[in-house]
């Protein structure tokens, strides 16, 4: 109500569609299943690979069979997603959290695998350059071939890819496995 006694709507959390903001309402202490999963932007199938493989405690379950999780499961939901979207995977954050709630601390563990991640991401990233730059010469000699090539006349673009030297500006993108990797 305004200082009137007219009744007025707050814009609080729980008013705001969408809102990411959790409201805190008396003694809420758990979410279901489908209102944490839309809350963390997955999919209630997700979710419940999440707690099949360990990554989230079993949550209590109602007399009629419904998921309750704690509220604390939307922040590890958001913790899940951040390390898979730096390429964690699910069995090393199982590995991680497995740690975590023998009560130990997976700090180095973490540490380890994101400092072999970042190697792992180094190289990628080098096949990728090399990758393209195998593309852009196929590309350009696509191009020749097609100015000699009467319209409409098929010109065998893919079948000059069997080629497998890097010295040929024909070789199959990153196809050539054994030329080194330049550090």
């Amino acid at each position: 109500m305004d200082r009137e006694g007219k009744i007025t709507k707050s814009l609080t959390p729980e008013h705001v569609p969408e809102s990411m903001i959790l409201p805190v309402i008396g003694k809420r202490d758990a979410f279901r299943s489908g209102e944490l999963a839309r809350l963390a932007g997955i999919s209630p199938d997700t979710l419940r690979h999440y707690e099949r493989k360990g990554l989230l405690p079993a949550p209590v379950r109602t007399p009629n069979g419904y998921r309750l999780y704690k509220m604390d499961a939307l922040r590890r939901v958001q913790l899940i997603r951040s390390a898979l979207a730096v390429g964690f995977t699910i069995k090393e954050l199982g590995s991680i959290f497995k740690i975590r709630n023998s009560g130990a601390a997976p700090c180095e563990e973490v540490l380890r695998i994101a400092e072999k991640k970042l190697v792992e991401l180094d190289a990628r990233i080098r096949e990728l350059r090399s990758t393209k730059q195998d593309l852009q010469k196929c590309v350009q000699e696509w191009n020749r071939m097609l100015l000699q090539t009467q319209r409409g006349t098929r010109a065998g673009l893919l079948e000059k890819l069997h080629v497998a030297t890097r010295s040929s500006p024909m070789s199959p993108p990153g196809l050539n496995k054994n030329r080194r990797i330049r550090k």
